[in-house]
């Protein structure tokens, strides 16, 4: 393959093009990793999106069998040549990266590398990934693109030219797909909200005619048995629907995601999406939480929602910042703001809750306490600490 800027600018908008196909984070990862292979025609190449704990939450390879990768072991972590492209913004061209000094050997199954070259994919400051090659491929003898070098291959500054530009064009890719992905999950929200709205009122319907058929019933029991025996095996098959329909709503309100990914994917995810869609910057961040039982997880995500929604919509905060760090055999929740604040006292005696009952009461039916401190133009910091299993 020829790698003058020349030949591999067409090669780059075919990539694009190819990148753009995509919707789905995983497709579009793996697209961008076939593609800079390709394009720099190398033996390996590979995309990393860094996670909070020092490792990734997405590794993908390309010129590595499924077999090989298996036997590689667990993914990568952050150091070395890793880090410095993800927390410096780098680009890192190496004739062998064996002999830097920041490396740190590999698994033993993992295949043998020497010339390198990585950049990080970024979206302004934000790094999202760290997109490197490997074994630059050397051309074949009488190939236009003359005779191998002495020593063998190395990617040259055209080729780190080349990379760069698939990156920029990597950032946008993927940060459309991850907007994707998100407002998939908003509508699926929705969509869980209004069928939960459904089985609210479906299970209302069913207590109320509960509540006629008790009365009937007792109004015939001196005058009528027969018939208020009737009603009473009337009221017991309505309890049991009513009961069913209970069971549906619980099973519908609680969040897949929360089954599917657990409590700290499903928390970044959500601060994610609002940080976002709102003016305030949202983070969150964890520190060594174990697993909580279902019922733990599940309180401390909807006290979580029900405190980012009092931030986000009534306090006029600029940053609000949501921790989740382990407590003994348990969890403590932070959300704590910059917002105008509010005297807790006053709020109580207007009748004006800001939804603090219902988190009091998830908190309590846990097992678990809240606190809530604030002052007006002191921001607010609301706390949840549940026990563990």
């Amino acid at each position: 393959m020829t790698n003058g800027p020349g030949a591999g600018i067409p090669a780059v908008s075919t990539a694009i093009l190819a990148m753009s196909r995509h919707l789905e984070v995983r497709d579009v990862l793996k697209t961008i990793v076939a593609s800079a292979r390709e394009l720099l025609d190398a033996e390996y190449a590979a995309l990393g999106v860094p996670d909070d704990h020092g490792g990734f939450a997405q590794f993908v390879v390309d010129g590595v069998s499924a077999e090989q990768w298996k036997a590689i072991g667990p993914l990568p972590r952050q150091h070395g040549i890793l880090a410095a492209m993800l927390h410096n913004a780098t680009p890192e061209r190496l004739a062998d990266v064996r002999e830097d000094p920041r490396f740190g050997g590999w698994p033993a199954a993992h295949p043998d590398m020497s010339d390198f070259l990585g950049l990080p994919v970024a979206d302004g400051d934000e790094i999202l990934g760290a997109l490197f090659l490997a074994n630059k491929r050397c051309p074949e003898p009488g190939s236009e693109s003359g005779p191998a070098r002495e020593g063998g291959c190395r990617f040259t500054e055209d080729d780190e030219r080349l990379l760069g530009i698939l990156a920029q064009h990597a950032a946008i890719a993927l940060t459309n797909a991850r907007l994707y992905e998100r407002s998939r999950e908003l509508t699926i929200a929705g969509e869980r909200a209004r069928l939960a709205h459904e089985l609210h009122d479906a299970v209302a319907q069913k207590l109320f005619s509960l509540r006629l058929t008790a009365q009937a019933a007792t109004a015939l029991v001196d005058r009528d048995p027969a018939r208020a025996k009737d009603e009473l095996h009337q009221v017991a098959a309505l309890a049991a629907e009513a009961a069913d329909e209970l069971r549906a709503a619980v099973v519908e309100l609680r969040p897949a995601a929360l089954d599917e990914d657990g409590l700290i994917a499903t928390l970044r995810s959500q601060v994610q999406v609002l940080d976002r869609a709102h003016s305030a910057h949202v983070t969150f961040t964890a520190h060594s939480v174990r697993a909580l039982p279902a019922a733990q997880e599940e309180a401390v995500l909807r006290v979580a929602q029900e405190a980012l929604h009092n931030a986000l919509r009534h306090s006029g905060a600029g940053r609000v910042e949501v921790t989740l760090t382990r407590s003994g055999p348990g969890a403590l929740l932070r959300i704590a703001d910059d917002g105008c604040g509010f005297d807790p006292a006053l709020v109580r005696r207007a009748g004006r809750h800001l939804g603090l009952v219902s988190m009091h009461d998830r908190a309590g039916g846990v097992g678990g306490r809240l606190t809530v401190e604030s002052e007006p133009g002191k921001g607010t910091a609301v706390e949840m600490e549940v026990p563990g299993g």
